[in-house]
Order: C-alpha cells, then structure tokens, then sequence
C-alpha cells in the first residue's frame, strides 16, 4: 500500500523548536467550534490507529491463555512451571528493551517506528503456531514482547502531542478500553476457531495464526494512515495546523523534539513521583497478567468445560471496556484521578478475597465467578495512570523516559504476575490469591501518597511564580473542558488578564520542573 507524499513545510519557527531553539509561536484566533472540529479530526485518523493497533496487541497477549484452554501445555509438553514462564518471558523482554525504547520514541518518527513494530509481534505471534516445545515457545513470545515493548509509551506520547490535557483522559480509554474488546474477540474467535477439524493444525494453532496475520496486514495500514505530529499532519490544512499548535498551548507539555536529552532522563531519575508510578504500575500489572494469563484456567478451576470457559470470559471483557470508560470518565468530571483510581481497587480488594475464602462447591460457582468479575476493576487504574503521566510531564525525552519507566514497571508486574501461580496450586490458586490481595492493599496505600505528592509540587511552583516576580495560582485552562485562550488569574483570585509569557514555553521543549508556569493534575 503505497503512502500519500507528505509535503514537509513546517515554519522556520518549527524547524528551530524542532532543534532545540527557543522560539515564541503567536498566538492564533481559535474558536470553541474550531477546537472541535480539529480534535474530530484528530480522532478520525490518529485515534483511530491507536484503538486498532492496541486491539491487536492485547488480542496477541491474550490468546496464549484460550491455547491453554485447547490443549497447547499438553501438545507442547509443558510441565511444572513451564507455563508459567512462557506467559512471563514476554514481559522480560519488554523490561530489557525498555532503555532502547525511550530512545526510539523520541529519535525515530512515529509514522515508521509503530507500524515496524506492528509487523514484529505479528510475525512473532504467527510463529507460535510452529512451536513443538518450550523452547521453541520461549523463543516466540520473548520475539512478541521485544516489538511490543515500545507500544504502551509511544501511544502515551503520541496522545498527550495531540490532545489537551482535559481530553486525554477518555481519549486513553478509548485505546486502552481494547483491553475488554480483545477479552471477548479472543474469547469469541478462541471458541469458534476450535470447532475447526483441521489434519494439520491443532485448535490452538489455528487461533495462533489468525491473530498473528490479521496482525501482519494491519502494519502497512498504519504506516500510510498515522502521522507523525501536528505541524506535519496530512489532514489538516495550513490554518488547521496553527489552530491545533493553538489549542495545545496550555498543556506546557511540548509538541515533540527530535533532540534526546540527557538531563531530562536524571531529572526523572531523581523525582519520587516517578518511583511513585512505578510502584502503581508493577502493582497493578501484576493482577492484569494473572486475569491474562490464568484467568480461563481459573475459571475452569470453578467446574466449566473448555468451551464454557471460553463463553464465560466474555462477559468479563465487556466489564473491562465498561469499567475503563466509566473510571476515565469519572477523572475526567471530577478531575480527581488519585480519589477514583483508588475507589476502583476496592471491588478489586473484595473480588479476591471472595476467590480465596469460597470453597469451590457446585453451590458456590455463582459466588466464585462474581469475585473472578469483580477483578475486572483493576483495568479501569492503567489508563488512569497513564493520564496522569502523560499530563504531569513535560518535555519530550522525560514524558518518553517516564512512560518507559510506567511500561518497565508494568512488565516486571506482567513477569512476576504468573510466577505467583504455579501449577500444584491448581485449580484453588490460594497462595497466588493471598499474595494479590496484599499487592493490591498497597496499591492504594501508594495512589494516596502520590496525590499528596502531586499537591505539594503545586504549591512548590506557586512560591517559584511568586519568587520570579509572577502570580502564585495561574489556571489550569488545559483541563477545562471548553477551550479558553491563556489567561492567568491574580493571587487574589478577583481578576484575569493575558499575559504574554504564559503558553510562550509551548516549542522549548522543557520539563514541568523547568517550567514554572506548570500545573500538576491529581
């Protein structure tokens, strides 16, 4: 598929932001009604790749447990943990690639990296299909976990270049909530692909191929429909261009720079909140990859048939894509990420507690499989984190270096996930249950503390303000859900007037620490 020629004719004043020089964009009339349109058409053409794309990612992750569910442990002779392991050996791979991904998202254009790393996985997950053994199987997911290392921060980052800080909440759902829409397809394409009698392929074989080249022909569509920023993109036209650079202003978060700086990554070395959320992710990631990876082998623990298991994870999914949209939707109303996110690992807390305490009788089997639902909460904390990294760090090399912090730590929570099931605790599970429990105690110990953290960052950048001769409360108009020009309030909170430094940091390319004027969000 042949990719339309992109005419480059960015300004002299991107050219220079785009090499690290300073510069002042003018500001552009915008209209509500202007904003709009543009982010209608953002979603049109960027969101879309992105909801697709992620679709396929988590469809390629979660087939292994329906290959489970049709026979690959025995046909593949596994034993003891070795399942186990091969759910993990991905993981491992995305937290060893993770440096080089950092990298990459801010060196090599979006427009090329995603759709490569689209075609990788691909290909890795149809080469499951001619795996005999656990080496072989080794092999293959550690492939499909190296490509899809770089996906979660490069779609963070692409998000938080094309939208304001008040859409991004949803607009994250949007691609994240796939998580659910990928549990019922595999669910769905898992039960009708096993019922194919086949001489030469097994059930779990013919999933594996299918997912992988339906994963394979979507690369070279990606590549001609994704663009890689907002002063290049093809489907605005000049006057869209300044107007989308306009409504991006008040994020103070950048628009993309080429230049990977080292400073950027010490200075989100040396910050508690990004230890903070990785605490979050790795804690929180380590429920995921249990519902991933044993989630049909616990509820075939409950008393159901393979093929009964495979219908009963649908619903699931559909709590998944419900629970997403419904979290980000809450943040984004009430503006209070920290207060939902650790309402939501509540249900989570009970639905483990439910799946230990519960003897697996025929009685209880309703009982069980509400508490296995109920973990469907947890899903609704990634997109929210991912929100809060993306709209708490500024500069390009920092937001890249923090989302591959977030994916590190999401893949160290993915590795040590299935290693807290092993196979002699089947199909109770109790010790991997207890241990999930505590976890998730302490993500909400950590979500609170990380509130406060952010509130007291706040009002560090206040007396800064005051100290450089400006307002201490500037308002935050990027979480505002209509679109305002930049404006800062007086310390007494009585009057607004425009001011001409503020959004002037839109093409410098500094951190939220650098750049005084920076609101943190909670």
């Amino acid at each position: 598929m042949a990719k339309p020629d992109v005419v480059h004719d960015e300004s002299p004043q991107m050219a220079k932001a785009d090499l690290g020089i300073e510069v002042d964009i003018p500001h552009v009339p915008l209209t509500e009604e202007d904003n709009k349109r543009i982010c209608r058409k953002t979603d049109r053409t960027i969101l879309v790749v992105l909801i697709w794309v992620y679709f396929l990612q988590i469809l390629d992750k979660t087939v292994l447990g329906y290959g489970a569910t049709f026979g690959l442990k025995q046909d593949t002779h596994l034993t003891g943990n070795e399942y186990s392991l091969v759910g993990s050996i991905g993981p491992i791979a995305q937290l060893a690639w993770q440096p080089f991904s950092s990298y990459l998202i801010v060196k090599v254009p979006h427009t090329i990296l995603m759709p490569i790393l689209c075609l990788g996985w691909g290909i890795a997950q149809a080469c499951m299909a001619a795996c005999h053994n656990f080496q072989e199987l080794m092999a293959a997911r550690f492939f499909l976990g190296l490509f899809e290392a770089g996906c979660l921060p490069l779609f963070g980052v692409i998000t938080s270049q094309w939208y304001r800080r008040a859409e991004q909440p949803l607009r994250i759902a949007a691609w994240y909530g796939t998580n659910g829409i990928a549990t019922i397809v595999a669910a769905a394409l898992s039960y009708g692909l096993a019922h194919i009698k086949s001489d030469l392929l097994e059930a779990w074989q013919i999933i594996f191929l299918f997912v992988g080249l339906l994963t394979i022909v979507s690369a070279p569509f990606v590549y001609w429909r994704l663009d890689n920023d907002v002063s290049t993109a093809r489907f605005f036209t000049e006057e869209e261009k300044a107007q989308a650079m306009e409504r991006l202003r008040a994020n103070q978060t950048g628009t993309g720079n080429t230049e990977f700086k080292l400073s950027h990554v010490l200075e989100a070395a040396l910050e508690p909140k990004s230890y903070l959320w990785i605490g979050m992710a790795m804690l929180l990631n380590i429920g995921a990859s249990v519902t991933n990876i044993f989630g049909p082998l616990i509820i075939g623990g409950l008393g159901y048939d393979k093929y009964r298991t495979s219908l009963l994870t649908m619903p699931f999914g559909a709590l998944q894509t419900i629970v997403i949209l419904l979290a980000s939707y809450l943040a984004q109303t009430a503006r209070l990420k920290g207060a939902v996110l650790s309402v939501f690992m509540l249900p989570v807390i009970a639905g483990l507690a439910i799946l230990y305490a519960m003897p697996r009788t025929d009685s209880a089997q309703g009982t069980l499989l509400a508490g296995y639902y109920l973990l469907s909460f947890l899903f609704g904390g990634n997109p929210l984190v991912v929100t809060w990294i993306v709209g708490n760090t500024a500069g390009s090399t920092k937001k890249s270096v923090a989302m591959s912090l977030y994916n590190a730590a999401s893949s160290a929570g993915n590795i040590v996930g299935p290693l807290l099931f092993s196979s002699k605790d089947a199909p109770n599970y109790h010790p991997g249950l207890r241990a999930c429990l505590g976890i998730f105690c302490a993500m909400a110990a950590i979500v609170l503390i990380q509130w406060a953290n952010l509130w007291f960052l706040n009002k560090q950048q206040a007396r800064r303000r005051v100290r450089n001769g400006k307002s201490a409360k500037i308002i935050d108009h990027s979480m505002q859900t209509n679109f305002h020009g930049i404006e800062e309030t007086t310390e007494e909170g009585t009057t607004e007037q425009h001011v001409g430094h503020a959004g002037a940091h839109m093409t410098e390319d500094l951190t939220d620490r650098q750049n005084d004027e920076f609101v943190y969000i909670y």
